[in-house]
C-alpha cells in the first residue's frame, strides 16, 4: 500500500515508539550540531574580515548579510579558512554524515503496519552508529566554540562524559545522572 499508515495497526508499536523517539532526539543534537557549524563559520569570516580590514562598519554590514550554507558546504568553507588537522576535518566530514542519515534516512520504513521488529532493530542498531559519529563531532565543535566564548579551556568533564550523556538521553530518556 502506498500510504505510510494504512487501516492496519503498526505490527511493532512499542518498539515503533523508542524509535521514533530516538530518532526525534537525534534530529535535535543533529540540527544543534549543523546550527554551531554555520554560526563557527559566520564568526570566523567576521573575525577574518575585521583583521584583514580594521573596518567596523564594513564587518558589521558582513556580519548581516552572511547567509546560512548547507553543511557540507559549511565545513568545506571552515576548512578553508581555518586551520583544520586532518583529523578534526575526518571528525566534521563523518559528523556531516551522520547529520545526513539522521535528518534523511533513520525514519525510513516504509508502511508502519508491516515494518517488522528486525527491520526496526536494525535502524537502531544504524542509528548508535550515527550517533556515535555525530556526538564526537559535535563535542569537536562544542570545545571550540566554549573556548572561542569563555577564552579558557573547555570543561575536561563534560568533553568526557559527553557521549555517555547523549546515549543515555536518545535511548534512555535520561542523562548526568
Amino acid at each position: 500500500m502506498p500510504w505510510s499508515l494504512d487501516y492496519q495497526p503498526p505490527k511493532e508499536p512499542a518498539l515503533l515508539d523508542q524509535l521514533f523517539l530516538a530518532v526525534g532526539k537525534a534530529l535535535y543534537l543533529a540540527s544543534a550540531f549543523e546550527a554551531k557549524c554555520q554560526f563557527l563559520l559566520r564568526i570566523m569570516k567576521i573575525v577574518r574580515h575585521y583583521e584583514s580590514t580594521g573596518d567596523t562598519s564594513a564587518t558589521a554590514e558582513l556580519a548581516k548579510v552572511l547567509k546560512e550554507k548547507m553543511l557540507g558546504q559549511t565545513i568545506r568553507e571552515l576548512n578553508t579558512i581555518t586551520e583544520f588537522t586532518e583529523k578534526d576535518l575526518a571528525i566534521f566530514q563523518r559528523g556531516k554524515d551522520a547529520r545526513n542519515y539522521i535528518a534523511h534516512e533513520s525514519a525510513q520504513l516504509g508502511p508502519l503496519s508491516s515494518t517488522s521488529a528486525k527491520s526496526i532493530n536494525e535502524k537502531l542498531t544504524r542509528l548508535r552508529v550515527e550517533l556515535e559519529a555525530l556526538a564526537t563531532a559535535d563535542n569537536l565543535i562544542s570545545v571550540w566554540l566554549y573556548e572561542i566564548d569563555e577564552k579558557e579551556p573547555a570543561p575536561r568533564g563534560i568533553q568526557s562524559a559527553y557521549h555517555e550523556w547523549v546515549f543515555q538521553w536518545v535511548f534512555e530518556g535520561a542523562y548526568g545522572t
